[in-house]
């Protein structure tokens, strides 16, 4: 079974998430604040995050920077898939995250749960 880490701070959309991604036969995991992601990460292998950039204590983009010094290192975290999901959409930021190695940039608002489930089973495959 393919593990994903879900890394937001809206309990509505922590609710939905987690229940489409186990619907679709996913384990999901959830850290509602970035400090709690990153210790997750560091501590449990997981196929695959979805990832908020604005988050407390810290924030998206700090968990990407950990990320990508991680995968200069380490063949295990080279194999995390990574899909952002943010309602930041200005260009400079989906650069930057595709620079960070990011596999999907979804904006929050652009997407319905199950389409960016979909793009979670593409990814996976």
């Amino acid at each position: 079974m393919k593990s994903v880490l879900l890394i937001e701070d809206d309990p509505f959309l922590i609710d939905i998430y987690t229940t489409k991604l186990r619907e679709s036969g996913f384990s999901a995991e959830v850290a509602s604040d970035g400090e709690s992601g990153l210790r997750k990460l560091k501590e449990k292998h997981f196929d695959l995050l979805i990832l908020d950039i604005v988050l407390p204590k810290i924030d998206g983009w700090e968990i990407l920077e950990d990320i990508k010094k991680r995968k200069e290192k380490s063949k295990d975290s080279k194999k995390l898939k990574i899909i952002v999901l943010s309602n930041i959409g200005q260009k400079e930021d989906v650069e930057k995250a595709l620079a960070f190695g990011v596999d999907k940039y979804l904006i929050k608002a652009h997407y319905i749960p199950g389409e960016v489930i979909e793009e979670v089973k593409k990814l996976l495959r």
